[in-house]
């Protein structure tokens, strides 16, 4: 990191170190201020967890059992047992996007890293361990000082990104199984606190990481159909060869503590309810050891839906017979008790899914009193957003950015020669577009115009564009911002408007009027133009293949807090990513940066 192209930002570090506790939160399991409760065997830390798991469960009625199977589990106040809520989410940082983290005036945002897809890029497991292990670290801080009222993030997406135009696939590893698969144990490892190389502390866990969404799901919303009831038609070949490998790996090699079962079903049965998916393939055969969630009403659909259950007390039999462990959303909620009386469900069914659910809050520590004097109880506010973390986060968009094309070595621009800078397009002035989806506020914003400004004084900026839809487009004076620069930059792309979660693309083309204003904007300027794309999905650029007034294009995805910043040493030389070197040597990575002018 170079401080003086950095003179134009504030940097906002927490630094607090008191631990605080909500008052509203109720008292710690087994912890001393509820003295009647540490007799019970299930705060004994030093007996087995399996047995300290089972105790607690013999001690529930079947309401209290009930009310345990959703995500928003209640507190139970004769045991000492505190509310837990099961969602939260860190898909590359701490995020506010479930109701289990919230930010306030303590800790006001997280470090938020490059969106998946573009970590992927550097192709360095040992990087995406760091990255888990940051957010890990954070989460975990945020537990502590309260702010936090589960431990569970329902990450990482592993899903494979065949199909270019899913509006998901920027969340993550991209379309390789292998390449997934090492992604999704790496990361795993970082955020449960294991060693890189795969080692435990005891089976404890600094948070725990899921693996989602099990399985074969990759569309969305496209021509009418959705994801709710879509049937992933599978090959026997096809789901072992590609769908299953990530997920195999995230178990055996990651030895992740959560799985999330999938909306859609996969030749003609709801993820959910396989028990030869769930059972049979991720606990028998993988040797998965923790909980199992369904996607937020993942359990309703099957009857609501996809008609798969006569009744709804039909779908909560499916499920947790089939090894379904907790609902997000109401469904069991609901209509778990009748199917008990129905005698379609027995109590030991429940207690089953129970078992693994307090087993997960137990690895966590949260049965052992106050954290503080716990393993992980030590990490506190400045953990939070800390230097360490940000400048990992600049890493990862600096080794993620792909240079695309540099014909005539346009790239790197000459600090010393360009006197005058024209960023044009929409994307130019966006800090939020750089984060992508399920992100938390990040620790600071500074947009790509921002860190193009810190190294040319005079840079003039139009968005040329209404939004990224670009349906309305001042080409004209555009082309008149470009002829009077040096240099121009096209900011061009997408955003979160144009693929995400419920919305896949239609096609592959820039949106609009983006292809007309490039072009023109290229003719007109004085050199060749540098075109950065920001996209999660791939976009079809062959129109500026062959075009010379195009002499640089720069994929940066959904970079990132630190993605401006990268973007900006990338192309004035401070930072080559052509010339990264990774020597992975023992389960360590060594980075070796060589000068771009070398």
């Amino acid at each position: 990191m170079r401080p003086k192209k950095l003179c134009f930002l504030t940097f906002t570090f927490f630094t607090l170190s008191v631990l605080r506790v909500d008052s509203t939160q109720p008292p710690f399991s087994c912890d001393s201020s509820n003295p009647s409760t540490k007799a019970f065997p299930f705060c004994e830390t030093t007996l087995p967890i399996s047995q300290r798991a089972r105790d607690l469960v013999s001690r529930l009625t079947l309401d209290e059992k009930i009310s345990q199977l959703v995500n928003s589990a209640p507190p139970i106040p004769r045991l000492g047992i505190p509310g837990y809520e099961w969602w939260s989410e860190a898909l590359h940082g701490v995020s506010n996007a479930g109701p289990g983290i919230h930010f306030n005036d303590n800790i006001k945002g997280a470090t938020s890293f490059p969106q998946v897809i573009l970590t992927a890029a550097s192709f360095d497991a040992y990087q995406w361990y760091r990255i888990g292990q940051a957010i890990g670290k954070e989460a975990r801080a945020l537990y502590n000082a309260g702010q936090a009222t589960g431990m569970t993030f329902w990450a990482p997406n592993i899903n494979i990104f065949r199909d270019p135009r899913w509006g998901r696939g920027q969340e993550t590893p991209g379309e390789d199984p292998l390449v997934t698969g090492l992604y999704a144990a790496s990361y795993v490892k970082g955020v449960q606190g294991d060693s890189f190389e795969g080692g435990k502390i005891k089976g404890h866990l600094q948070a725990s990481a899921c693996c989602k969404h099990f399985t074969a799901y990759d569309l969305d919303n496209w021509k009418g159909m959705n994801r709710f009831v879509f049937d992933a038609r599978v090959t026997m070949q096809d789901l072992a060869d590609t769908y299953q490998p990530p997920f195999k790996s995230c178990v055996e090699q990651g030895r992740a503590s959560g799985i999330m079962c999938a909306y859609n079903k996969v030749n003609g049965v709801p993820s959910c309810a396989d028990s030869n998916l769930l059972s049979k393939t991720a606990r028998a055969q993988w040797g998965f050891r923790g909980y199992i969630t369904s996607d937020c009403d993942a359990v309703s659909i099957i009857h609501d839906d996809q008609g798969y259950a006569k009744s709804p007390e039909d779908a909560v039999v499916d499920v947790l017979k089939a090894g379904m462990d907790v609902n997000c959303g109401s469904y069991l909620l609901k209509h778990a008790k009748v199917a008990v009386e129905q005698k379609k469900l027995s109590e030991s069914d429940i207690d089953r899914a129970l078992h693994n659910l307090f087993s997960v809050r137990m690895r966590l520590g949260l049965f052992n009193g106050h954290p503080e004097g716990q393993l992980f109880g030590n990490i506190g506010p400045d953990q939070v957003c800390s230097q360490e973390h940000q400048i990992l986060a600049l890493e990862a968009a600096r080794n993620g950015i792909v240079l695309l094309k540099n014909s005539a070595r346009l790239l790197p621009l000459s600090k010393s020669k360009t006197k005058s800078l024209a960023v044009i397009g929409p994307n130019a002035n966006s800090g939020q577009m750089l984060i992508g989806n399920y992100a938390g506020p990040p620790c600071r914003f500074v947009t790509p115009l921002q860190a193009l400004q810190s190294y040319i004084k005079q840079t003039v900026y139009h968005p040329a564009c209404d939004t990224v839809q670009c349906s309305s487009a001042s080409v004209d004076r555009a082309v008149d911002v470009a002829k009077g620069a040096d240099h121009v930059v096209l900011m061009m792309g997408l955003d979160q408007t144009q693929e995400r979660e419920e919305l896949d693309r239609t096609d592959l083309l820039l949106p609009g009027k983006q292809q007309e204003l490039i072009i023109a904007v290229a003719k007109a300027a004085k050199n060749p133009v540098v075109l950065v794309l920001f996209s999660g999905g791939p976009v079809d650029i062959s129109f500026a293949k062959n075009d010379e007034n195009i002499g640089g294009i720069l994929w940066a995805g959904y970079p990132g807090e630190g993605g401006a910043i990268a973007l900006a040493e990338i192309m004035f030389g401070d930072h080559n990513p052509g010339k990264v070197m990774i020597d992975v040597s023992k389960g360590k990575a060594v980075l070796l940066y060589l000068s771009a002018n070398a």
